[in-house]
């Protein structure tokens, strides 16, 4: 792993850990096994590497992918599989939706990380647009059911994020497989 991936890695870790303003470069350098002049010299600044973590790490570039070869045309199969991956990728970046969700300070990186939630809308609501002119969905607007599929989905992160386990037991899995035969049933034509 190069230092760049080292660092940003590092810095992931302590800063879920401690928050974004507790943890010194000087301390993401050493826990990265680099020095402190390498880690200016990669990103400059502590907020630029966070900044590029959050671009790196997450998810447009995986769900574009899920789109271009996972898709089967089967509203159900496609639903859970995206819903799926959308859970396995969130969760794999929780750290970092942690750090940036704390810190008012760091809401220019929120605002940056926008980009990925609006390319699986457009994904999301192209998909739907192609099921409804294949007459395997219902004719409705494809970019509201867009929008509330991720927003059900998103809401389901978060709550496992901040721990739903003491609100319900229904697991994720049952909830990925309830909310997609929702959406299936009212949406086949």
């Amino acid at each position: 792993m190069d230092s760049k991936s080292r660092l940003m890695l590092a810095a992931i870790d302590l800063m879920a850990g401690k928050g974004y303003k507790s943890v010194a470069t000087k301390e993401i350098a050493s826990a990265a096994g680099v020095s402190e002049m390498t880690l200016f010299r990669n990103f400059g600044t502590k907020f630029n590497l966070l900044e590029q973590a959050v671009e790196r790490y997450h998810y447009s570039v995986e769900m574009t992918q899920v789109f271009s070869e996972n898709v089967t045309w089967d509203l159900r199969t496609d639903l859970l599989t995206i819903s799926r991956m959308y859970h396995e990728m969130m969760d794999r970046n929780r750290k970092l939706f942690l750090i940036v969700l704390r810190d008012d300070e760091l809401a220019g990186i929120r605002e940056k990380a926008q980009k990925h939630p609006r390319k699986l809308l457009e994904l999301l609501t192209g998909y739907f647009t192609e099921m409804q002119s294949r007459n395997l969905m219902i004719q409705t607007d494809a970019e509201t059911q867009a929008i509330t599929f991720m927003w059900m989905n998103y809401g389901a992160f978060v709550s496992q994020l901040f721990g739903v386990s003491a609100i319900t037991k229904v697991t994720l899995p049952a909830f990925i497989e309830s909310s997609t035969d929702l959406f299936v049933k009212a949406l086949s034509p």
